[in-house]
Order: C-alpha cells, then sequence, then structure tokens
C-alpha cells in the first residue's frame, strides 16, 4: 500500500535552527514557514524559493539546502514527485562536503527521505530501498524516533520487493520503539513479512492489536493501512471478510479525503463485489481523473513558480549591464520564454485532449460491454432460472462458464462460435414464461448465412437487451421477435402489447444508448414505434453485406 511516509517529520526536521544561519535578515523563510504551517503549500513554497535565493546570495549554502528541502518535501505530498526528487537533489547539492554539523546531516536525511518516499509512489522500490538506507546513515543516532521510522519504511519496501526475511530483520528493530503510531506501523508490516513468507502463520492477533491502537490514536491513515492488510490477507481465504475490511477502508478514506486508499479501496472492492462493477468503477475513474488532474495541475504550478522567480534574479543581477542592452535582452528573452510557453501549453493541452478523447472512448466501449456482456448476462440467467425451475445444474454451469469467457476476454476481439444459432433461439426463448410469452417467427438456423460473427454477436446482444427492458418494464403478455432475409438485408421486428415508451429521446438509458450505438457500429437502423394496438414495435434493419461489418 502507497504510503505518505511521515513526511510531517521530515518538515520538523528541517526546520530545526542552525546558529551559522541568520534567519532574522531572511523574512522570506518566515513567511514560508508560517505559510507552511497553515497547509497553505503554494504561498510557503513561493516564499521558499525567495529565500532559497536570497541565502545563494550571501553564500549561504545551508540556508539554501533547508529552503529547498522544504520545497523538494511540498511538491512529494502534492504529487510532483520528479520534481520533489530534483529538488532534494539539489538540496545536498548545495550543502558543501566540508559541512559535517548536526544540522547539514538531518538536512540530508530529511533529503533522502524525501527520495525515497516519491521513488515509492513512482514504483521504483530499488530506489526507495537504498535512498532509505542513506537516510538511515545520515541522522544522528540519538534521534531515536526518526531512527525507528526509517526501520519501519525500510522493512515496508522490502515486503515490496519480496525480501520478507531481511524485511523482519528491520521491523523486529521498529517494534522497539515507545512511540505508539510507529510502533502500530512497524507492527502491522512485521505481521504482513511473517504471514506472506509463511502461509501458516497467523497474523491476525498483531494485525488486530496494530488497528485498535490506530483507533485510539485516530489514526486514520494507519487504520487505512490496517484495513488494507487484513482485506488482502482474508482475499484467497474468505472473500466475505475481505470485502468488508474494503468497505471500511473506503468509509476511511472518504472520512479522510485520501483519494490514494480510496482508489485502493475500489480496486479490491471491484474485484470482490462484480454486481456492482459498474458503479464502483464509474466512481473510482472519478476520483482518480480528479487525483490526477491535480497532480498535474501542481507540477505545473511549482514550475511556474520558480520560472518566476527564478526569471526575476536574473534581472536583479543584470544591473551592470548597460541600460539599453538590458531592456532589449530582457524583452528579447522575455518574448521567447513566453512565446515557448503558450506554444507549449497549446502543445500539451491538445495532446491531453486527444489523449482525454481515446480513453473516453476506450471507456465507453469497456462500459457498454460491461453492460451488455455481466449485467445483461446476469439477468438472462435469473429469467432462465426462473422461468425453467426444472433446469438441470449442468445447463446453468454451462451458462455461468460462457458467461464468464466473455467477462474475461472482454477486452479482446470475439472468435466465431459453433453453436452460436442455437444459443440465440435459446436466449429469446429463455424469456417466455406462462405470464409472458415470447414468439418467434421466421426463424431459421442458416439465417445467418453470409453475416459476419460480429454482426451475428451485436444482435445478440442487441435482442437480449430488448428482452430484458421487456421483462423489466413492458409489463407485456405477448411478444414476438420476426426474421426476414433477402439477398441485401437482415429485417428483425420486435412487438409487445405491454405500456410502451411514450417518449423514446427522453427515455433513454444506458441500454437504449447501447442499442442505438450497436446498431450504428454496423451500418443498421433501428426505429422505436408506438403498437398501436398498444405496447412497442421496434424494427431493425441490417445490410448483410455492408463496409461497416
Amino acid at each position: 500500500m502507497k504510503k505518505s511516509i511521515y513526511l510531517l517529520l521530515v518538515l520538523i526536521i528541517v526546520s530545526c535552527k542552525k546558529n551559522n544561519v541568520n534567519e532574522g535578515i531572511n523574512i522570506n523563510f518566515k513567511k514560508a514557514t508560517i505559510y507552511r504551517d497553515s497547509k497553505s503549500s503554494d504561498s510557503a513554497f513561493y516564499y521558499f524559493n525567495l529565500a532559497k535565493n536570497d541565502y545563494l546570495t550571501i553564500h549561504d549554502s545551508i540556508g539554501a539546502a533547508r529552503s529547498l528541502a522544504n520545497m523538494a518535501i511540498i511538491q512529494t505530498e502534492k504529487g510532483d514527485f520528479f520534481g520533489g526528487i530534483e529538488a532534494s537533489l539539489e538540496s545536498n547539492k548545495a550543502i558543501k562536503l566540508e559541512h559535517s554539523d548536526s544540522l547539514s546531516k538531518k538536512i540530508m536525511a530529511a533529503n533522502y527521505n524525501n527520495m525515497a518516499i516519491a521513488s515509492n509512489y513512482l514504483k521504483n522500490y530499488e530506489n526507495a530501498f537504498n535512498y532509505y538506507l542513506q537516510a538511515l546513515k545520515h541522522i544522528n543516532q540519538k534521534d531515536t524516533i526518526s531512527k525507528y521510522i526509517y526501520y519501519n519504511n525500510i522493512g515496508d519496501v522490502l515486503i515490496t520487493l519480496g525480501q520478507y526475511r531481511s524485511a523482519q530483520n528491520y521491523l523486529n528493530k521498529a517494534i522497539k520503539t515507545k512511540d505508539a503510531p510507529t510502533y502500530a506501523r512497524a507492527l502491522n508490516n512485521l505481521a504482513k513479512a511473517k504471514y506472506i513468507g509463511n502461509k501458516d502463520y497467523n497474523p491476525i492477533p498483531e494485525l488486530l492489536k496494530a488497528l485498535e491502537i490506530r483507533r485510539i490514536n485516530n489514526d486514520k491513515k494507519g487504520q487505512n493501512s490496517s484495513y488494507e492488510t487484513l482485506s488482502s490477507y482474508y482475499l484467497d481465504k474468505d472473500p466475505d471478510t475481505s470485502l468488508l475490511f474494503a468497505k471500511k477502508m473506503l468509509a476511511v478514506a472518504e472520512e479522510d479525503n485520501s483519494p490514494d486508499d480510496q482508489i485502493l479501496a475500489l480496486e479490491r472492492i471491484i474485484t470482490l463485489e462484480p454486481i456492482n462493477y459498474l458503479k464502483n468503477f464509474q466512481k473510482l475513474k472519478y476520483i482518480n481523473d480528479s487525483l490526477q488532474t491535480a497532480r498535474n495541475q501542481a507540477k505545473n504550478q511549482f514550475a511556474i513558480i520558480r520560472f518566476d522567480v527564478e526569471k526575476l534574479k536574473m534581472e536583479n543581477t543584470k544591473k551592470e549591464i548597460d541600460l539599453l542592452r538590458r531592456n532589449i535582452g530582457i524583452a528579447t528573452l522575455s518574448l521567447s520564454l513566453i512565446g515557448g510557453v503558450f506554444w507549449y501549453r497549446r502543445r500539451k493541452k491538445r495532446l491531453q485532449q486527444e489523449k482525454e478523447i481515446e480513453v473516453k472512448n476506450t471507456q465507453l466501449k469497456m462500459s457498454k460491454k460491461v453492460h451488455d456482456v455481466v449485467a445483461n448476462g446476469l439477468y438472462h440467467m435469473m429469467i432462465d432460472v426462473q422461468n425453467n425451475p426444472e433446469m438441470d445444474k449442468t445447463r446453468i454451469l454451462n451458462d455461468i462458464e460462457k458467461m464468464y469467457e466473455e467477462s474475461r476476454d472482454i477486452s479482446h476481439e470475439d472468435i466465431a462460435e459453433k453453436d452460436f444459432a442455437l444459443r440465440f433461439i435459446n436466449m429469446i426463448t429463455s424469456y417466455s414464461s406462462d405470464q409472458q410469452k415470447v414468439l418467434l417467427v421466421g426463424y431459421k438456423e442458416n439465417i445467418w448465412e453470409n453475416i459476419s460473427y460480429n454482426t451475428q454477436l451485436e444482435l445478440y446482444y442487441i435482442l437480449r437487451e430488448i428482452l430484458v427492458n421487456m421483462k423489466k418494464h413492458s409489463q407485456a403478455k405477448l411478444a414476438s421477435v420476426r426474421f426476414e432475409k433477402n439477398n441485401d438485408r437482415l429485417k428483425i421486428r420486435y412487438t409487445d402489447n405491454g405500456v410502451g415508451i411514450n417518449n423514446v429521446d427522453q427515455q433513454k438509458g444506458v441500454g437504449i444508448h447501447n442499442t442505438v450505438f450497436r446498431i450504428e457500429n454496423i451500418g443498421g437502423d433501428i426505429t422505436f414505434e408506438k403498437n398501436p394496438s398498444g405496447g412497442l414495435i421496434i424494427r431493425i434493419t441490417v445490410p448483410i453485406q455492408a463496409k461497416y461489418v
């Protein structure tokens, strides 16, 4: 599970005072710390950037390094992980080699910890492991709080890397801490390392103990870590219990406004509760899109802030240049930079729009397939069982297996099946019962000759969608499906004596939208008419040899 691994601690470390830095002359650093402590990260970043330039002007490398370290942490917190790593590296570079005092080491430790966190989010786990080791190397050994946190972080990364024995060695050190939140983190990770490395090990007592400590301390992120670990443990052993913990994780994540934890919980819920797949998938997509948008905005914003501050610094350093040449140079540079920024933004916006359109089209296609294959498939199976109470177990299992194969290959192209004609007629007749009769007229097994399998399958889903809506909404007692084929076209006419549809455009749901989309996809036409004798008439016309097929 991704963690915002104790950035607050790092912020406190890099804010420690140093005697050889005169904070009294740097109002920008003081403003930055005030904004940082009030959670105004954008303003804090701006003033830390100004403070960095102030310190560089007076050749105070430690002050510049502290400012850069704080900037790096803010960037990582906001999701600009590459920017955070870059700023931490710049901070370490600002610390001269001759500096070996405690503050210099604390700054370097904070930077390595920040780079480890950013690398962990970027799934560069080997880099994260190495950076945590460097952080541990640079801290003051009397700083036991940081030491135990780093032990836990190293153990957590080693679990991800599959090195469970090594992970246990570090976590056994971490649980010696007297800090309750750190102890709970280490205990949870230690139990996880033990049971993953030994399937016979029972971690439940330790996991529940860690969860209880986190509840007592109102540690929301910690609780979600526990819920995720418990859900993963029960995933194969007891899916219902795994689902319960995943839902608890989602509830706490929503309360704590943690999008990363919400995404992780929804991914687990989607796996364990397919009946609500579409609803949870849409929720997951919305949260993920919002998170990515916020992180992209943060990246651009931090880049602009640094750009603006560097521009101001550059203008100040040119005071010794001739006034005319300076003004001409600044004007030329400004126009070039502004033109480049506008060009870059326009190009980026265009590429982003193209990508969003591509993603939305793919998601629309996948959503349509999920609706047709999974949702209507399940409803069809329920109707079939309801209408045929004596249905044998083998047939039910065959239907389930067929739907499983379809859902498993939902993103792949369909492969023609030999028994499609029989499957088609069985699907239609399965909706017929003593209360609702469904008549099939003009259907022959050879009716599918010269019609591509893609068209056959689309018509299968379309007719099933129509019959599902008939069963759910029409209140019809009698329905019929008539087939008529000539050399050029296949015509299908559906009629029923139900309540009908007064206004199709106003009542278009997912089903009707998907039906129209499928018909258009195979070059056909569909019309919805009011039955003069009461009910609904749907006419479908499909060209047998069309360029769409």
